[in-house]
């Protein structure tokens, strides 16, 4: 029997099972897709919020700061890719200004202390290729970008490093609660645990009514982006966000963790259904939004479009902590800032079970270190040297990828973490290897021979887009839109 089992492993349920591992604990973290990081985790804003959007009356208000301040030491610790950047966000309406005050105040409230509105030309010393009409923006130095899916397979390399069961392919199908433990049944297998932590982000709201009345409901919400190629971030030097809205926080523009210039997202609620194509119009609205914000967009460098989901809850807040059935707690609602939230629901959530009678004792063996899988100091080396490296034949030196220039031995190294990683993608979330302008053109046969000869299996090299059927808007239909309705 297990003390506690965590169900969903994005970026809570990691973070959850990292953050109890320092404990003499037995503890299974159940996933019923092939990887971790598999829902909202793997495709989002990967912005780590300052903390001063969310209402102070509200749990993800009060957690969001919390959870900022714990990056830095976590990205020592475990190699994932953070940067602080600052962000702001900016108007070009004087009416917009007392918004901007209200969000300080808010923030002040939430327990930021590294706030301040700028004025015209501060915001054009900061940002010189910004809109030049902006006239006030909300500046919070300590906010910045990371890569969410490199963050929560870190936590779970981690966790499992410590002592973790993980359990992939594996979906919840029924939960009965026993006298002081739960049966917990999948296809595969039952469980049995003393608490159960339900995190499972699209689909927590149908977890929870295995064990509890209904109290909530999970409303899916899509927003698409835009990725340009690497080296286009280098345009802004913040997050910078347009003013929020209802919806969410609005259109921003960034630079992700890895250099690529990032537009989005929108925000559709899509009444119950997960679909994460990508729209030719929807598309173009977000870059034209884009362009209110910064003209440093060119299309021709545009490579990817993806669509994340939110877990939006009908209460619009976080749902974090016990039930009507005892041992079992709810994480649910996870939306924006889960992701910069994240350290500190682990600390709510480990503060519950102990409330509710799991005695936490420290493992004296318990190891917070994670060696990266990309080398923090890697340099681009010269394209001709690159290219006769890629046609050496395999040996840990060879190149797989051209573009990000991935050796053999990264992608090996990457199979043999404690993680089973068996799609072209998987490999693509923890090595970049095919995140280049081809986008695995070159690459992508050559990890599924790895992947094939280092676990001795056979896979079919579909893409997750690919394996669920969704469809997205390619470079080439980007870029002849564009022209299309720029020629109008």
């Amino acid at each position: 029997m297990y003390d506690v089992l965590i169900i969903g492993a994005g970026i809570t349920g990691t973070a959850i099972a990292r953050r109890l591992s320092r404990y003499d604990l037995s503890i299974a973290l159940v996933e019923k897709a092939n990887d971790v990081a598999m829902g909202s985790t793997k495709a989002n804003s990967a912005i780590v919020h300052g903390g001063y959007a969310e209402a102070n009356a509200k749990l993800k208000g009060r957690l969001c700061y919390k959870g900022r301040i714990q990056f830095e030491q976590l990205n020592k610790e475990l190699h994932f890719g953070f940067r602080k950047t600052g962000s702001i966000v900016i108007t070009t309406e004087d009416s917009d200004l007392p918004k901007l005050e209200n969000m300080l105040e808010n923030g002040k409230k939430n327990g930021l202390t590294d706030l301040k509105i700028l004025n015209h030309d501060e915001i054009l010393a900061l940002e010189p290729n910004i809109n030049p009409e902006v006239k006030y923006a909300l500046y919070c130095e300590g906010a910045g970008v990371c890569s969410p899916y490199e963050m929560a397979i870190a936590l779970a390399e981690n966790a499992v490093h410590n002592g973790v069961e993980l359990f992939l392919n594996t979906e919840i199908t029924a939960i009965d609660k026993i006298d002081s433990h739960f049966l917990v049944h999948t296809a595969e297998q039952d469980f049995e645990s003393r608490y159960v932590i339900n995190a499972a982000g699209l689909f927590s709201d149908k977890i929870n009514e295995m064990v509890n009345p209904k109290s909530f409901e999970i409303r899916p919400r899509s927003g698409e982006y835009l990725l340009f190629a690497p080296g286009t971030g280098k345009a802004l030097n913040t997050v910078v966000f347009q003013m929020p809205s209802k919806m969410g926080k609005g259109i921003l523009v960034t630079s992700t963790y890895h250099g690529n210039l990032l537009l989005g997202p929108d925000a559709i609620d899509e009444n119950g259904t997960v679909d994460r194509s990508t729209h030719i119009e929807r598309l173009w609205d977000i870059y034209q939004s884009g362009l209110f914000t910064t003209k440093k967009i060119d299309p021709k460098t545009f490579i990817r479009s993806f669509t994340g989901v939110r877990a939006v809850a009908s209460t619009d807040d976080f749902i974090i902590g016990s039930t009507e059935t005892p041992g079992f707690i709810n994480v649910a609602g996870i939306q924006s800032p889960g992701l910069t939230s994240s350290p500190a629901i682990a600390d709510l959530v480990t503060s519950e079970l102990e409330a509710q009678g799991l005695i936490l004792k420290e493992d004296p063996s318990y190891d917070p270190y994670r060696a990266p899988i990309i080398p923090p100091d890697k340099k681009m080396r010269p394209v001709p040297e690159i290219m006769k490296l890629a046609q050496l034949d395999p040996c840990p030196e060879r190149i797989i990828c051209r573009c990000e220039q991935v050796e053999e031995k990264t992608i090996v190294d990457c199979l043999h973490r404690g993680i089973p990683v068996t799609t072209v993608d998987g490999v693509k979330r923890r090595t970049r290897a095919s995140m280049g302008f081809c986008q695995g053109g070159f690459c992508r046969p050559r990890i599924k021979e790895i992947i094939e000869r280092e676990y001795g299996i056979t896979i079919d090299g579909k893409t997750d887009i690919e394996a669920e059927g969704a469809s997205r808007v390619t470079r080439d239909e980007f870029t002849s839109y564009c022209k299309e309705k720029e020629s109008l």
